[in-house]
């Protein structure tokens, strides 16, 4: 079956969309429709996600503790993260986790690590402020859902007798969680504790919208707007959950919501586009298309899809030349260069096929990813020249 480029996208923003002012809110009616959904599969409560369990708590005040006295609150914590001997976390972006879930599994996304490091912090006596690093939106995919996704790292502060004074010499130290790249000396935003449970809510309801479990994306989404009704993404979020649910108006009305909030949101405006055009409301739909071309001239995954048919007719050049494009649109998508290493397999380049099914590997955000990259660097064989400069796959973390 040949591949078919679809332009329009269901698309969920992750981890962090812009805080705004919000105006009037529409009423509790026009945004909830309870009675349409089955009840959550799992309890949804906010005091959950920072919550510590007795082994958390064991570990901070008798696992770490002596490094903690020796090396200090900040230093400790922050060795105790990276120590291989001692949490040995590990980045892994398939679901988002609670602090307990994280520690437990000893794996997350950027959000659950931070939610953990967070808990962690507060019970040893640390000051914690969440950050959004700015710039560094990248896109992925699920079947139809697109997924834009936002980067959060923390900054953890030691104020116990200093009260933030610069007297003292304490400054605070930047956690970020992530596979190798740096991110020091980008621009942040502040994120506040209840944008961030906003922001975990919302993650829960694009995965579990994913997932097909739509009546527990309902219940995600319908808590994050209740913790934060100022986080605007997840205003996009119920409304791709309303429009999957079958409810068009209902969809409309939230996605014309969220453009209300920001005019400027790419994900609301090419929900919206193809929602208007089922209703015949085409002249509303192609000034929204006008906007998102001024902002987006190309839809996300165009050379990708492009170079996907190319590779089907095995035109293994031009394959090679326009996945060389979209990784010039987005770095580091991992997808991006294992499907440019295919395409240097068919054009009989093995050194260069393997050089990008290493960069896929090392930028891989779940564990099953980097397995298949890896399987795709073995089937290659060994180089027959030394291979210099490639970091091991894993969790970075700076300081």
């Amino acid at each position: 079956m040949k591949l078919r480029c679809c332009w329009w996208w269901l698309v969920v923003t992750l981890l962090l969309g812009a805080c705004a002012s919000v105006p009037t809110l529409p009423t509790t009616a026009d945004l909830f429709h309870d009675s349409w959904f089955q009840p959550p599969s799992v309890p949804i409560d906010a005091g959950e996600v920072f919550a510590l369990t007795d082994r958390m708590r064991d570990y901070v005040h008798t696992d770490i503790a002596p490094q903690l006295r020796r090396d200090g609150n900040q230093l400790g914590l922050f060795n105790a993260l990276r120590d291989s001997g001692q949490l040995k976390l590990e980045y892994d972006a398939a679901i988002t986790r609670n602090a307990a879930e994280a520690f437990s599994a000893r794996t997350g996304n950027c959000l659950s690590l931070a939610i953990l490091t967070a808990a962690l912090a507060d019970e040893i006596g640390l000051d914690v402020q969440f950050q959004n690093v700015l710039g560094e939106r990248t896109i992925s995919r699920n079947g139809d859902l697109l997924f834009y996704n936002d980067h959060v790292n923390l900054e953890l502060r030691d104020t116990r007798n200093d009260d933030r004074s610069v007297a003292t010499g304490k400054v605070a130290m930047v956690i970020d969680f992530l596979p190798a790249r740096d991110r020091r000396g980008r621009a942040v935003r502040s994120v506040s504790k209840p944008t961030l449970l906003a922001m975990y809510m919302n993650n829960r309801a694009a995965e579990s919208l994913a997932a097909g479990k739509i009546d527990d994306a309902y219940w995600w989404a319908r808590a994050a707007i209740q913790q934060e009704p100022r986080y605007t993404a997840t205003y996009n979020t119920l409304g791709v959950i309303y429009r999957r649910h079958g409810q068009t108006q209902t969809a409309l009305s939230l996605l014309n919501y969220a453009l209300t909030l920001e005019p400027g949101n790419i994900a609301a405006m090419s929900n919206i586009i193809p929602l208007l055009e089922g209703v015949g409301k085409t002249r509303e739909s192609a000034q929204w298309q006008q906007r998102l071309r001024q902002l987006q001239s190309l839809p996300p995954f165009y050379f990708f899809e492009q170079g996907r048919l190319a590779m089907q007719e095995q035109q293994f050049e031009r394959a090679r030349e326009l996945f060389a494009k979209e990784i010039e649109r987005t770095k580091y998508y991992h997808e991006f260069h294992f499907w440019l290493g295919l395409a240097y397999v068919g054009l009989h380049q093995p050194e260069l096929a393997r050089k990008h099914f290493a960069i896929a590997e090392a930028n891989a955000t779940t564990r099953a990813d980097a397995k298949r990259y890896q399987e795709a660097l073995d089937a290659l064989g060994p180089s027959p020249r030394k291979r210099g400069g490639l970091k091991p796959n894993g969790l970075g973390l700076w300081p």
